[in-house]
């Protein structure tokens, strides 16, 4: 059954955004609020939200769109893009994030005046080493950058005062922190409230030992005294049904309140349980005891089906949900009055230039209405090059393809049906006390035939390791494809 309309979740136990949105950096400009997040080897890179209430959203772009922001197809997986910082400053958008794969320097600096576009060319900090930068400006106007180091041995904070607009390092980086004494000090986030200077960073590493840890400051450069009763945000150890929480990031909001999105997954199945939708985006509440941040399960309700839709590719250019692990969509993907032509092109990873989109929810269906014409392709649900189910076209036929690490198998085919095709990918109950289960489905007339149903344990980060989370989507290896139409639907007990 699919969502019905006006049900909500609880946003304590449900994802502000469902699917692969790692990383969340959030930023409010008068009544508006907009969040950032990793997109790693995804191209265009660095999704952009927008939201009024901080539960429901709205992607209203992606931010690196073109060759001289994210040079596409050039980063193997779980590798490029890594965690943002979004923020709101002298009237502009700033945005700062890593591209571990540029020769010109990791760090990198955009400006807009639009969060949705476009974004500025980069300002390479070629100076400094590190991932997970922040942006934030002191009393003077001065801008500084305090991020993740690993150099001289040493894995802490550093922060540095930079010129935004021209790259230029001003002062050498200095140690600010080195957290708690838990490994991975990471993803930090440096804000003024009242008098103190607040430094939030993530700990543990972004497994089950996730953490958030904070300390303060008269000075936004330290020296920083840790809270009393750090970590002061974790589901280690416990029950909850959301683990690996961390990388939060505060925002006040317009009423004096504060709240924090933070990144978590939903591991299921039998232990160590798996999580396929890489990590999310949560929302908690946070008060303030004795001026230390204090987080508590958030009182909103998400409305379900966010993540549902229908695209028959009739709007004017791409919805920004379409991306690609390889070149660019706008590469390879042009649109016709009956919907879209995907081609070939390749990357230089060596993987699929395909139009794939972040999968959200427990259980859901993804349907592709194909014309396949003489083209050779495959309507997949992909982890990483290296773990993907999926429905290969070609010669006349329909194969059932499972890839998992260095193996790869031919499951059961069919004769290809008159065009359009309706191809189908499932996820539903599991039967192997895993996550899910893959179902890969071919429509045949009024009915429906399922090729395959695979364990959904090997699409999980846990076997295929990494950063990211499933995609679904096609590619092609010869020739092109019409794509009429795509439907991707949330099931429902």
């Amino acid at each position: 059954m699919l969502p019905e309309s006006g049900r909500s979740a609880d946003a304590a136990t449900a994802p502000i955004l469902s699917g692969m949105y790692p990383d969340p950096s959030v930023c409010r400009c008068g009544e508006d609020y907009f969040l950032a997040n990793s997109s790693f080897e995804y191209s265009p890179g660095i999704p952009v939200w927008h939201s009024r209430d901080l539960v429901s959203w709205h992607q209203i772009g992606n931010a690196l769109t073109r060759d001289d922001q994210f040079p596409a197809g050039r980063s193997p997986s779980s590798r490029g893009i890594y965690a943002p910082t979004l923020r709101h400053h002298g009237g502009r958008f700033w945005l700062i994030t890593t591209n571990i794969d540029d020769a010109r320097g990791g760090h990198q600096i955009y400006h807009a005046t639009d969060p949705a576009g476009p974004w500025s060319a980069p300002v390479c900090l070629t100076e400094l080493d590190g991932i997970d930068p922040d942006l934030a400006w002191d009393d003077e106007g001065t801008c500084l950058v305090t991020y993740c180091s690993w150099s001289e041995t040493a894995i802490g904070i550093r922060q540095v005062a930079v010129d935004p607009e021209r790259g230029v390092v001003l002062e050498k980086p200095r140690w600010v922190w080195h957290g708690t004494g838990l490994a991975h000090s990471e993803g930090p986030h440096l804000y003024r409230r009242g008098e103190w200077w607040y430094l939030v960073i993530a700990e543990g590493g972004t497994d089950r030992g996730h953490v958030v840890s904070v300390a303060r400051s008269r000075s936004p450069r330290g020296p920083f005294e840790a809270a009393p009763n750090n970590p002061v945000f974790s589901h280690r150890s416990t029950a909850h049904p959301v683990q690996n929480v961390g990388h939060a990031d505060l925002v006040e909001r317009t009423d004096g309140t504060w709240a924090a999105v933070y990144l978590g997954t939903r591991p299921r199945g039998r232990s160590p349980r798996f999580h396929v939708n890489g990590r999310e985006t949560f929302l908690a509440d946070v008060t303030w005891v004795d001026d230390w941040p204090r987080f508590e399960p958030a009182r909103g309700h998400v409305p379900t089906g966010q993540r549902d839709f229908e695209d028959d590719f009739s709007a004017p250019g791409l919805d920004p949900r379409w991306v690609s692990p390889g070149q660019r969509p706008d590469r390879f993907v042009h649109s016709v009055p009956e919907g879209v032509v995907v081609g070939h092109a390749p990357s230089g990873t060596g993987g699929p230039s395909g139009l794939f989109t972040r999968v959200g929810g427990d259980h859901w269906e993804a349907d592709f209405l194909v014309d396949p014409g003489e083209g050779t392709f495959t309507v997949a649900l992909r982890l990483d090059g290296a773990h993907w189910y999926g429905l290969r076209v070609a010669d006349g036929e329909v194969t059932a393809v499972a890839r998992i690490g260095q193996i790869q198998t031919v499951l059961g085919s069919r004769p290809l049906p008159d065009s359009p095709v309706p191809l189908r990918i499932r996820s539903t109950e599991p039967t192997w006390n895993g996550p899910d289960d893959i179902e890969l489905i071919i429509g045949v007339g009024t009915a429906t035939d399922v090729l395959a149903r695979l364990d959904g344990r090997y699409l999980s980060t846990e076997v295929a390791g990494g950063f990211t989370g499933r995609l679904v989507g096609v590619w092609t290896e010869s020739r092109e494809v019409l794509v009429h139409r795509v439907r991707f639907a949330g099931q429902r007990a």
